[in-house]
């Protein structure tokens, strides 16, 4: 198997890409440090198909072990043949693989087995060479054995039946095209066990669906409902198809004394032996893709949730919400540290209003707060309420904001935010991480575990070694594609920076804490276990702002200071001149890149990149997102009118549409049908998490509490 040439073709890229693209993971480069600034090596391939490269050489490196061994396995049997070994090379998948071992696999002790035991083989042989003049009856009688519990003529017949279907299940060609068949030609059903009780799936409790065309989302429900005991769910394969198929390899002549023998096996073998396996793997099948286009579309979510644009430079009130235990809030200055914490009960049972309003507006007051942030959980509505009317009552130029807190009640009760806030009950934690997220949603937002932001669906359906791994490379890449201060980042955002391990990202934050802020990225070299190769790896992704080297500020990478510095010099600048605002307009003054690049040593797209580095130094990407909708009044659902029209932000993505805040307490759903006005195989086409929409409203249902919405013109 050439693991080379199939990169090359699946991905559509070019051989020497290849190559050079192994190499550098076998090196241990981290893919965003590949991506960043290794794109002369991979010819500038980005993040998202250099982790899909990664995946798929794992994938095709453990493919190509199995075989090894099952080729190794074979031969120690003595029974590997020249056709057998090419077979096995050849096969493209683990399922392929395994159907050519299935014959040669130690088993436990089968039918069939003991059957060859009681010496009835050969009986087996003879009904399958299709030739015997004889009735079965009187051949079965030359294999009665009273000693090998062979007492009756159907004893032996029965036996060499067993033997026939498993030669028929063990057939790798066979189980192939009924695999392909089932998936062709076949439905997924289910069905209710108790149909009188209602439930979440009532919409499966009599549903079926071709195999080939139901969406992942379906299978995830129904598994879901399968393993909650309300589904029986079933493949039903067109039979008829299979049985013809079946009986045309194995019935090979017209004899009357062994087609109705074969007839037989080929049942026994299909219902008893290759369905139930046939079955699984498909189910497995459907499973796993499905799992893999929801963590996609859970990881794209994550990105845009991620990536969504700090609100700076604001004094922010967290706000939790809460009933009987009140609601806990957090004043955060613009640097996120927690200047006061609070709890307030204006909510039911003990409703103290007017004696909560006192409290906020003296906060407000206090502190200069200028946004309160107001976690989307229970008694959300309640509080909302509660803000926009005390914000009517006051001169302070105050706006809210609902933050999605999924994953804050998560974080609060966890090791680390004992660790970052031991004094602080769960409550108060919860209201700082609130607040924070306004300030700085990546910083915040990495604290907590991937999958509990809230941002999936059917995430705890799935195969979670490989949603956790498929996640942190989402916020891997997204921390990294930002950057990172080196003097005020936390080790929860250190940990996911290029090269930095966990024992890393708490020794960085140590040796700050022992010797005071970085005053250059060569200092990292001074920090425990953290050696040449992980500065290589974490170096560019660091920011040193005010350090003694301008550089340390910028994406610029150590290695190309040298050249850097005589690009400036060559240009009329130097390098202690660089700021903030950067060299402008430097790039109108470079004409020719690739003689440039020539006399400088280094590659036309690195050089292009540092060109690009140097008009905005250290350039935070999400400046470019849309900022979060802030707040001065609220809706009601009661208020919503069909045909009204609204601004409102994207709180989630799935496969059938997106739901969208719009003010009132429940988000609004826009079916995928609802999102534009040509047709759309998925709404990431046109919708992201974190994405401010225009949206009209089509219908209100208050006892469901369901608002649909429209996006269309």
């Amino acid at each position: 198997m050439d693991i080379i040439k199939i990169l090359q073709e699946e991905l559509g890229i070019r051989r020497g890409q290849v190559e050079t693209t192994i190499k550098l993971i076998d090196e241990g480069n981290t893919i965003p440090f590949i991506a960043r600034y290794r794109k002369e090596m991979t010819g500038s391939l980005d993040d998202e198909t250099l982790r899909n490269f990664h995946e798929r050489l794992l994938y095709l490196r453990n493919l190509e072990e199995r075989k090894e061994a099952i080729k190794k396995n074979i031969e120690e049997q003595g029974k590997l043949t020249k056709e057998l070994a090419k077979q096995i090379e050849e096969a493209k998948t683990l399922v392929a693989v395994e159907d050519l071992y299935r014959p040669y696999k130690q088993k436990k002790r089968t039918r069939a087995m003991i059957a060859k035991e009681k010496g009835l083989e050969p009986l087996a042989n003879l009904i399958l060479l299709q030739m015997t003049k004889e009735t079965l009856e009187k051949e079965a009688e030359a294999f009665i054995n009273e000693e090998k519990d062979v007492k009756t003529v159907e004893d032996a017949l029965k036996g060499a039946n067993d033997i026939i279907a498993e030669h028929i299940a063990d057939d790798a060609e066979y189980r192939t095209w009924i695999r392909k068949a089932t998936w062709d030609h076949g439905k997924i059903t289910s069905s209710a066990k108790k149909p009188e009780e209602s439930s979440v799936f009532e919409m499966y409790y009599d549903f079926e669906e071709p195999i080939e065309k139901i969406a992942g989302y379906r299978i995830l429900a129904i598994n879901r409902g399968e393993k909650e005991g309300i589904l029986q769910v079933k493949i039903e394969p067109d039979m008829q198809k299979i049985a013809s198929y079946l009986a045309r390899k194995i019935i090979t002549r017209k004899n009357p004394n062994t087609t109705k023998a074969l007839f037989a096996a080929i049942e026994d073998s299909y219902k008893r032996l290759i369905a139930p396996s046939i079955e699984r793997d498909i189910r497995n099948e459907l499973t796993e893709n499905a799992s893999t286009e929801a963590i996609k579309v859970f990881g794209k979510n994550l990105a845009q949730l991620l990536m969504q644009p700090p609100i700076a430079g604001q004094v922010v009130l967290g706000w939790d919400p809460a009933f009987r235990t009140g609601c806990k809030l957090a004043v955060v200055d613009a640097t996120g540290k927690v200047l006061d914490t609070v709890v307030i009960y204006p909510t039911a049972p003990q409703n103290k209003v007017e004696e909560a309003k006192k409290i906020v507006k003296a906060l407000i007051k206090k502190y200069g707060i200028t946004l309160i942030s107001i976690g989307n959980g229970t008694a959300s509505r309640e509080s909302e309420q509660i803000v926009v009317d005390m914000l009517k009552e006051i001169k302070e130029p105050v706006q809210y904001v609902i933050t999605n807190e999924a994953g804050a009640s998560v974080y609060s009760a966890s090791k680390l935010a004992t660790e970052e806030f031991p004094n602080f009950d769960v409550g108060q934690r919860s209201a700082t991480s609130i607040a924070r997220r306004v300030q700085d949603p990546l910083a915040e937002l990495v604290k907590i575990e991937p999958k509990a932001i809230g941002v999936g669906q059917y995430q705890h359906d799935m195969n979670q070694k490989q949603l956790t791994e498929a996640l942190g490379g989402v916020v891997e890449a997204t921390v990294n594609k930002v950057g990172v201060d080196l003097n005020t980042a936390s080790a929860s955002l250190l940990e996911y920076v290029s090269g930095v391990s966990k024992t890393v990202a708490k020794n960085i934050v140590a040796y700050r804490e022992e010797n005071g802020t970085f005053r250059n990225r060569k200092q990292l070299l001074k920090v425990a276990k953290l050696g040449p190769k992980a500065f290589e790896q974490c170096a560019g992704f660091l920011r040193v702002s005010g350090g003694d080297e301008p550089l340390d500020a910028t994406g610029v990478h150590p290695e190309t200071y040298k050249e850097t510095g005589i690009l400036l010099k060559n240009l009329g600048y130097s390098t202690k001149e660089l700021s903030k605002e950067g060299f402008k307009g430097i790039s109108s003054k470079i004409t020719d890149y690739k003689k440039l690049s020539e006399e400088l040593g280094i590659g036309e797209i690195t050089l292009k990149d540092i060109v690009k580095e140097l008009e905005k130094p250290g350039r935070d990407p999400r400046e470019d997102l849309p900022k979060p909708i802030l707040r001065t009044d609220v809706l009601e659902m009661k208020d919503l009118k069909p045909g009204m029209k609204l601004k409102g932000t994207v709180r989630n993505v799935i496969d059938f549409g997106a739901f969208v805040d719009i003010g009132v307490h429940q988000d609004g759903l826009v079916h995928i049908s609802q999102m534009a006005d040509r047709f759309i195989k998925h709404p990431l086409e046109v919708v992201s998490v974190g994405d401010v929409v225009d949206v009209v409203v089509v219908s209100v249902d208050i006892d469901k509490k369901r608002i649909q919405l429209s996006m269309k013109n």
